[in-house]
């Protein structure tokens, strides 16, 4: 793919990603789902300041294809997932850039199931961006699409969420952390409605804060935050609140690993743990997958990326996946990973069990592990140089049955991954150095 990565065309906003890519993706998806019928294409977005000028271009496109286009406004990418799915729309589509800062923004297809968009629709999109001028044809009449307010299916989402909860969280105090993104208006209602009482951080967007030292990829603020008010436990979204990372009352992180571990194990006791599986990805750590054999769970393992475990579970029949960035998919509920739906599983967990975060994580110890990420003009050509291919063979042979060492592409940034497991903190230093002198010399 040119264009579409592993969770979207995500850039650098106005630069990589323009709001003429999104408007001739908006032609494109307008084109394609009026065939035969009035497409019908919901939209979000989460707080970045360009969002605005995205969803804009989008709905220009996709009224000008003679589709209708609705408008969640701010919210999170799993809610366009429910809705897409619930509602009879021909897809859904989400303006966010993740986790990324905010200059960065992505436009994310879901298809009419709630699932990330299929390949070949995607290559018919990049084929249509590359066109030169334009050669779709335009609505005139009253066949130009309408564009109009749908925040009734983000209310909607939120009492779907709401719903799923089979105990009160009255005596719960719980700390939550939005990244200023697009969980900032929907989490506190929802565990505020189910009785907790909630501790806020990262819920002030100004459309230039999103991920800025907060989220799931900064966890120390919220860590504070439970210490500091001794909280039952806190939870952790990021930009469009897919993921989500949890913090126990001692301030020690859960993340999403120790998450497929938790709700996997209590899957199991309960006879609700479809196939015995869950499904993982290769940046999984070591120490889970002998968790889950000690627990007598089996496992698949994929590719990184929610949209790959999402496969494998929906071909399998199996209910839980997810990613050690706390991508948790809970199938019965929804078909990609919803940030906050799984803050209230492991909430159910905690309630059912009548015991900690701490208490049902311990079971499982994590391997020390490292990642660097290297800048690269080239990922196949430094993957493929052979003083890269004998440094990473050096490493591998060196581990052995106690460690691994995987070297990746990004599918979202121009870096190579190296991420190294090992019983010391030590050894991944060393042997991630290893590597990423070796890339240095090449690139």
């Amino acid at each position: 793919m040119k264009y579409f990565g592993t969770d979207g065309f995500r850039g650098e906003a106005g630069n990589i990603l323009t709001s003429f890519h999104a408007y001739k993706i908006g032609r494109y998806l307008g084109f394609h789902f009026s065939k035969g019928h009035r497409g019908r294409i919901v939209i979000g977005k989460d707080t970045r300041r360009s969002s605005y000028t995205l969803e804009y271009a989008l709905v220009a496109g996709i009224t000008a294809s003679g589709s209708d286009a609705f408008l969640l406004h701010v919210t999170t990418t799993p809610s366009v997932s429910y809705v897409a799915r619930t509602e009879g729309f021909d897809c859904g589509v989400m303006i966010s850039a993740s986790h990324n800062p905010y200059y960065d923004n992505g436009i994310k297809l879901l298809d009419s199931d709630g699932r990330k968009m299929g390949d070949s629709l995607l290559e018919k999109i990049e084929e249509y961006i590359d066109t030169p001028g334009d050669d779709l044809p335009f609505k005139t009449g009253e066949d130009i699409g309408t564009a109009s307010d749908h925040a009734i299916g983000r209310n909607r989402y939120i009492g779907y969420l709401i719903s799923l909860a089979t105990r009160s969280y009255s005596n719960m105090r719980i700390g939550l952390d939005s990244a200023n993104g697009s969980a900032f208006s929907i989490a506190k209602n929802v565990f505020d409605s189910l009785g907790a009482k909630t501790y806020v951080i990262g819920a002030e967007p100004n459309g230039l804060n999103i991920n800025d030292n907060v989220g799931s990829t900064h966890i120390e603020r919220l860590k504070k935050l439970v210490l500091e008010n001794e909280l039952d436990c806190g939870f952790a979204f990021d930009g469009d609140a897919d993921r989500c990372l949890a913090v126990d009352r001692n301030g020690s992180v859960v993340d999403g690993d120790h998450i497929i571990y938790i709700c996997g194990r209590y899957l199991k006791k309960h006879g609700k743990l479809d196939g015995n599986h869950v499904v993982v990805t290769v940046m999984s750590n070591l120490g889970l997958f002998k968790a889950l054999e000690r627990n007598g769970i089996e496992y698949d393992v994929t590719t990184v990326g929610d949209r790959y475990v999402n496969e494998d579970m929906t071909e399998k029949g199996y209910c839980l996946g997810g990613e050690q960035s706390g991508h948790i998919i809970f199938s019965k509920y929804a078909n990609t990973g919803d940030g906050i739906l799984t803050a209230l599983m492991l909430m159910e967990v905690i309630l059912e069990e009548k015991t900690d975060l701490s208490e049902l994580s311990s079971g499982m110890t994590k391997f020390p592990q490292l990642l660097s990420n290297v800048r690269v003009a080239d990922q196949e050509a430094v993957l493929n140089d052979p003083l890269v291919k004998e440094a990473a063979d050096k490493v591998t042979k060196a581990l052995g049955k106690e460690g691994r060492l995987l070297l990746r592409k990004s599918g979202t940034e121009p870096l190579i991954r190296v991420m190294v497991e090992a019983e010391t903190d030590e050894l991944c230093e060393r042997y991630v150095r290893e590597v990423t002198d070796a890339i240095d010399k090449v690139i």
